[in-house]
């Protein structure tokens, strides 16, 4: 069964190119972004491997740690890491689970089998400090991943927890976030106090609250 928005994240134990783990104590109250890679020694999943250790301080700032995994061994993906260093000109410095039984592929639904029945497809899935899946996102083997979408959402993810805001099409972190509809128009200001706009009764804007 697929892992919907507001479960909470499966716990599991697994080999990783940092040692074992146990994904929950790993964790440790933050947020983490957990993703999958068809196998090593592949293109695409070099780039995005590389992007990623490319972003750490991004992440480091958000308080996000991310693993990510794959169905091959730790001894391959310790090479494999010498290949991405290499081409991407980054140190990979992040682990990656090696999943050869499919344990955390089946627990999250990795694999899907009109796709492959043995490959990862590229799922992203962010998670919260309490453990709860906060987004999934889920791409072809063809298509690398955006990574500053993937950390776009997570400003987003992090605002709107925090207030109680929605932010529009195309936002981004510094722009003009909506009132949720949840909030009478007269009890804007005591929550807002940088002012609001009322474009229509339901879409109130207001500048980004933690600016």
């Amino acid at each position: 069964m697929s892992l919907r928005l507001g479960d909470e994240a499966p716990n599991f134990q697994a080999k990783t190119t940092i040692g074992d783990i146990d994904f929950h104590e790993y964790i440790n109250g933050k947020w983490v972004v957990l993703y999958s890679h068809p196998s090593d020694y592949t293109p695409v999943c070099t780039t995005e491997l590389g992007r990623t250790a490319q972003l750490k301080s991004e992440f480091d700032q958000r308080n996000v740690v991310v693993l990510a995994l794959s169905v091959d061994s730790v001894e391959d993906h310790q090479q494999w890491i010498l290949d991405i260093n290499e081409t991407q000109n980054t140190e990979v410095n992040f682990p990656i689970i090696a999943d050869e039984d499919r344990q955390v592929a089946q627990l999250y639904d990795m694999i899907h089998p009109n796709a492959s029945a043995t490959a990862t497809v590229r799922s992203v899935f962010v998670i919260g400090p309490d453990k709860k899946v906060k987004l999934t996102i889920t791409y072809p083997a063809s298509t690398g991943r955006n990574f500053q979408e993937i950390l776009r959402v997570i400003d987003s993810l992090q605002l709107t927890d925090q207030y109680q805001v929605a932010t529009p099409a195309d936002w981004k972190d510094g722009e003009d976030v909506i009132v949720v509809p949840a909030i009478k128009t007269e009890d804007i200001p005591g929550k807002f106090p940088k002012g609001f706009k009322e474009i229509k009764p339901y879409l109130r804007t207001t500048p980004q609250p933690n600016k």
